[in-house]
């Protein structure tokens, strides 16, 4: 990649992370995306499954055809890195490095569109709510690959920890699949100092709490991967009063779907049980978020060669994360594969979610690079 349009790149992912827009808001960053694709002269459709975008270059005679994701979105996090193009809007951040995702999926365009030695169709996509918004499914609902054919589809995500432009390729499971779980214990509310006439939904949930990670150790195969974290509690307004109800919300991950049903069935199973034994009631909600995100096996030798013919560097070594990707939804749908592109060491807060994170820019023509890449040698059989 020359200079030039490296540089350009720093600079339109620089005015993203300056304003950062939440799921299903990014109306600025699509109305961005646009104007970069106009300028490029590439030809797009806006309003694909909510602020969605999706671009289609085509050349030659060949009716094969493939697609590139980036997502756009932000998350609700205050940043604190102090940087001079730092968020803009308050409590609004890329904290995860989408502004870079969406800025070197424009890169590959441009490389794409300056090309002359590929034949076929590139379908574009730009992706909103990817952080728990269910994006990719509504891009899906919105016909995105019958209005947009692809017959592969390919991504990726900066992963911090893992040498900058360096891409690591999974056989099979990638990240895991994210669910929201929710449990509300209903008691009797009363004066502290009477307990005995009350019944405590902070003691069920303090059981509760304890008692949920017994379903990972105790009910899930020790060569399974599976999380059960609990990330808010909330009860209660005064401190000598015992409340009615008491509120426990957290996630549950998995990389199949026959470990992530066990996991629901033990949560409603010990919620229940532990409601009896204090005599009060739960409520259990669940909420499936995106699927597992696993590769294709060809797809994702396909991807390691695009790499590896794009000049990055490979590896297949690394073991899949717990962490959530919606990129999932599309693999439901076509074969393809999603990789990882290192972003460097996490010195300083460079993690993801973390307020202090920032995507690297200096692995932008790795990014867009791997994308034309493997695009063109998807296209070519």
């Amino acid at each position: 990649m020359d200079q030039s349009l490296a540089a350009t790149l720093t600079e339109w992912r620089r005015h993203l992370h300056a304003h950062p827009e939440l799921s299903r808001e990014e109306h600025d960053t699509a109305a961005f995306v646009c104007a970069r694709l106009a300028e490029l002269g590439v030809a797009y459709t806006p309003g694909v499954g909510g602020t969605g975008v999706v671009a289609t270059i085509t050349r030659g005679q060949s009716n094969r055809s493939v697609g590139l994701r980036g997502d756009m979105d932000a998350l609700p996090i205050a940043e604190t890195t102090g940087l001079p193009y730092a968020s803009t809007r308050p409590g609004v951040m890329h904290a995860c490095g989408h502004d870079g995702h969406t800025a070197s999926l424009l890169g590959a365009a441009a490389l794409l569109a300056g090309d002359q030695s590929w034949s076929g169709t590139v379908q574009l996509v730009f992706q909103p709510a990817e952080e728990g918004g269910s994006g990719a499914r509504s891009m899906i609902e919105d016909g995105l690959f019958t209005r947009f054919p692809m017959e592969r589809i390919f991504g990726y995500h900066n992963w911090p920890g893992l040498e900058a432009g360096t891409v690591a390729v999974h056989d099979g499971a990638v990240m895991a699949a994210a669910s929201r779980l929710e449990i509300a214990f209903d008691g009797h509310a009363g004066h502290a100092a009477m307990p005995h006439l009350t019944k405590d939904p902070m003691l069920a949930a303090a059981h509760c709490l304890v008692a949920l990670q017994s379903i990972v150790s105790r009910s899930i195969d020790p060569l399974d991967t599976a999380v059960v974290s609990v990330g808010i509690m909330q009860a209660g307004t005064v401190a000598n009063q015992i409340p009615r109800r008491a509120v426990m919300r957290g996630t549950f991950r998995s990389h199949r779907r026959p470990v992530r049903d066990a996991i629901e069935a033990g949560i409603r199973r010990v919620a229940d049980g532990i409601a009896q034994t204090f005599g009060m009631t739960a409520e259990v909600a669940i909420r499936h978020g995106a699927a597992a995100t696993v590769n294709h096996g060809a797809e994702a030798d396909l991807a390691a060669d695009a790499a590896a013919g794009a000049g990055l560097p490979v590896r297949r070594d690394l073991p899949p994360s717990m962490a959530g990707e919606d990129f999932g939804w599309f693999l439901h749908e076509r074969p393809g594969a999603f990789v990882w592109i290192g972003n460097g060491p996490t010195d300083a807060g460079r993690e993801l979610h973390n307020p202090a994170y920032d995507y690297n820019d200096a692995i932008l023509p790795a990014a867009a690079a791997f994308l034309a890449s493997v695009a063109k040698r998807a296209l070519r059989g």
